[in-house]
């Protein structure tokens, strides 16, 4: 056989892993799920093993005593405390940028020129670190030469006498001011998506039928957003539920403890005392109360995902 009457041998094709052209699910599970167990699921059993022990301070070692710190914990009136101002926190945060969000969305759900500019602008503040935001007011609430307080002083609504964030009955209200200023873009931006998606038709029968615009948003615009309203409202209060940063940087729980939330609370034990096992049990009980307090609104706003 001569090499012209040789066989060529046939390039080889490029073929995917036969595991990539499965039908199964199971492939492209894989990788989410091994990402919530590495940084969720071993996290939440960590956190559970971890309070189940009694730190010793003198020594720094923890004794196996798994009744330890929940019993100690809801002895704590700084516990207490902290629950009163994260649910104080939250419903004033969720009540204030629910409205301005509602209020914007509705300025801005326009097709006129300039308008999609607007709203693109609207999703700047949510790319800032809350940290950066947290010190960005915690500089112009300064009682000395702070933009915001010299503002305020100058218009008489407050005295200088007692600086917002140095105040205990204002400085909860200071931190509430940066959470307003960078999340209520997210509401605005969900309500757009709302007003954007409702139908055209029963507007129109309103405003032949006569129907003022007041009107037409109280028994139109807000029923059929109510879902969307409720979703909104939910992923945005587990959100402040959570609130750390801001108190951390503008605050740090002070004075004395009038900012003082449940996971600024619970840092302050893990970052300054060193005790481990109480940080955990104060964060699980943290998680709990998100849970109930989710399922609650949920079952009284029938909220289904």
């Amino acid at each position: 056989m001569t090499a012209a009457s040789m066989p060529m041998d046939k390039p080889r094709r490029w073929t995917m892993p036969r595991f990539l052209t499965s039908e199964h699910p199971f492939p492209w599970l894989a990788p989410i799920t091994a990402m919530i167990i590495a940084f969720g699921m071993y996290p939440l059993a960590y956190a559970f093993w971890l309070s189940m022990f009694k730190r010793n301070p003198v020594t720094r070692l923890n004794v196996f005593n798994p009744a330890w710190n929940w019993t100690k914990m809801f002895y704590d009136e700084r516990v207490w405390g902290a629950i009163g101002h994260t649910y104080l926190y939250t419903i004033i945060a969720l009540a204030i940028e629910l409205v301005l969000g509602l209020a914007i969305a509705l300025l801005l759900d326009s097709d006129r020129k300039g308008y999609g500019f607007l709203r693109a602008m609207m999703t700047l503040p949510l790319v800032v670190p809350p940290a950066v935001t947290g010190m960005m007011f915690l500089l112009m609430l300064d009682g000395s030469f702070g933009v915001l307080s010299q503002g305020i002083y100058w218009a008489g609504l407050w005295s200088p006498q007692h600086p917002i964030l140095a105040s205990s009955g204002s400085a909860l209200a200071g931190v509430l001011l940066a959470d307003v200023w960078q999340w209520t873009p997210f509401m605005v931006l969900i309500m757009l998506a709302g007003l954007r998606a409702l139908p055209k038709d029963p507007f129109e029968a309103a405003a032949i039928d006569g129907a003022t615009p007041v009107q037409a948003f109280f028994r139109l615009t807000l029923p059929m957003l109510s879902k969307i309203i409720a979703i909104a409202v939910l992923i945005r209060g587990v959100d402040l539920f959570r609130i750390y940063d801001y108190v951390k940087v503008m605050t740090d729980s002070g004075p004395g403890t009038a900012t003082e939330t449940l996971t600024s609370y619970a840092g302050t034990i893990y970052f300054k005392n060193a005790d481990f096992p109480y940080a955990s049990a104060i964060s699980l009980f943290t998680l709990i109360l998100v849970i109930v307090t989710a399922n609650i609104f949920m079952k009284l706003f029938k909220v289904k995902f």
